[in-house]
């Protein structure tokens, strides 16, 4: 065996460690992974990529379906020119929702509203897309109007996303009877999340830290595929868990 053949070798080593490496930093898996990626090189990496990398693969399918998205946003953007009917609208609002252009969704949600307003998901909608652009006190009406239609839009989302606007708009009050509503019916990570910092801004420290702990309890019982789906809540929970900590020092 040639010195080419070395070379190959150690090329494809140096591959699998840069590859698990720079998975590691952008997915952010369980800490140990590190560890043994760099402490038992290349044979670590392999590991990691069997037991990570791969599993992640099915995470690629969002960013698969982002290109038929997108074409259906530019098809949706040429036929409003000529039909710009309230359905063309919500169609488009709920696209752009998808693709994470929230100012694009709420203009669409805007256009559709002033045509027609009988219709509750419009309103709802575009109170997503206000919560992301930090828009709260916009969002309180439009999401009072779904949950006032029904509690439980949105497979419960509704009522939590209210609740933080709510909290977001200094209406504690009405925020923690919310909240308290939320989570004896949702366990979605996201009202957790937003429960336990609305608990923080109380000063309810300790009630603050139980509800980040119930976001990391989960990682137990949920299968490997949902763990890596709920990894930016995992990060959000350790990072409210550090503040808390360092508050109480």
């Amino acid at each position: 065996m040639g010195p080419l053949f070395f070379f190959f070798i150690s090329w494809w080593k140096l591959v699998l460690m840069a590859v698990a490496i720079v998975h590691f930093i952008r997915r952010r898996p369980d800490t140990y992974w590190i560890f043994v990626i760099l402490f038992l090189g290349w044979i670590g990496a392999a590991v990691y990529i069997v037991a990570e990398v791969i599993p992640d693969a099915g995470l690629l399918r969002g960013s698969f379906q982002a290109f038929p998205r997108r074409r259906r946003i530019h098809e949706l953007e040429r036929a409003i020119l000529d039909n710009p009917s309230a359905g063309n609208y919500e169609e488009l609002g709920l696209l752009y929702l998808d693709d994470g252009d929230f100012a694009r969704a709420r203009a669409c949600y805007d256009r559709s509203i002033a045509q027609r307003s009988d219709s509750v998901d419009p309103f709802y909608r575009r109170g997503v897309a206000e919560v992301e652009l930090g828009d709260f006190a916009a969002a309180v009406p439009d999401l009072e109007r779904a949950v006032g239609a029904d509690p439980t839009y949105d497979f419960h989302r509704g009522i939590g996303l209210l609740a933080h606007a709510y909290a977001q708009t200094g209406q504690a009050e009405k925020a923690a009877k919310l909240f308290e509503q939320a989570t004896t019916i949702s366990t979605s990570s996201e009202t957790y999340y937003n429960y336990a910092t609305f608990l923080q801004s109380q000063r309810r420290v300790d009630e603050a830290r139980q509800w980040a702990q119930k976001i990391l309890d989960k990682r137990a019982t949920m299968p490997g595929y949902q763990r890596r789906r709920e990894r930016v809540w995992f990060r959000r929970a350790y990072g409210l868990m550090a503040r808390l900590s360092v508050g109480r020092g």
